[in-house]
């Protein structure tokens, strides 16, 4: 597989970053065959070795949960599914209400939107951990957020490459 067809293939994998599946590929980390834990693996050492300011540049190209961009329709097709599947996308007016005032408050806290890795999750799991994680001082919300992005990340990778050899 050459850079174009890899950046292509997995430059979304960390939400609008492709820079992170650019840099792995470049530093010579990628060798086939491709498994999710392999491509993990090294675009998870280049984002934790990136700059605070590009993985808070991450941190930042994640959407609300429930939020503005699913209301219009233009969530990324992961992201749809992934909060399609924990139920996001079927709030009551209540519920909708309740992650709007906690995505608004979030954000005013960090700096950047609530990221959690909603696979198997149901909204009331992450209403609650937001909830709690709202309390949270910024650098361990910082490390936080990063570990889900992480997750979040390797859960897209297994969806599109086998685990082992």
């Amino acid at each position: 597989m050459d850079r174009a067809d890899f950046v292509q293939r997995f430059g979304g994998v960390f939400e609008h970053s492709p820079f992170i599946a650019e840099r792995a590929f470049d530093a010579g980390m990628i060798e086939e065959p491709l498994t999710a834990l392999d491509v993990h693996d090294a675009m998870a050492m280049i984002f934790r070795t990136s700059s605070v300011e590009e993985r808070l540049g991450v941190l930042r190209a994640h959407p609300d949960l429930a939020g503005k961009l699913a209301i219009s329709g233009e969530l990324t097709d992961d992201s749809k599914r992934e909060q399609a599947g924990a139920g996001l996308d079927r709030l009551s007016a209540e519920e909708h209400a309740r992650f709007t005032e906690l995505n608004t408050a979030y954000v005013e806290t960090f700096g950047f939107p609530f990221i959690i890795a909603v696979k198997g999750l149901t909204k009331d799991d992450i209403l609650a951990a937001f909830e709690t994680r709202i309390a949270n001082g910024r650098d361990q919300e910082f490390d936080t957020a990063c570990h889900q992005v992480e997750k979040i990340a390797r859960l897209r990778l297994e969806s599109l490459l086998p685990e082992t050899h």
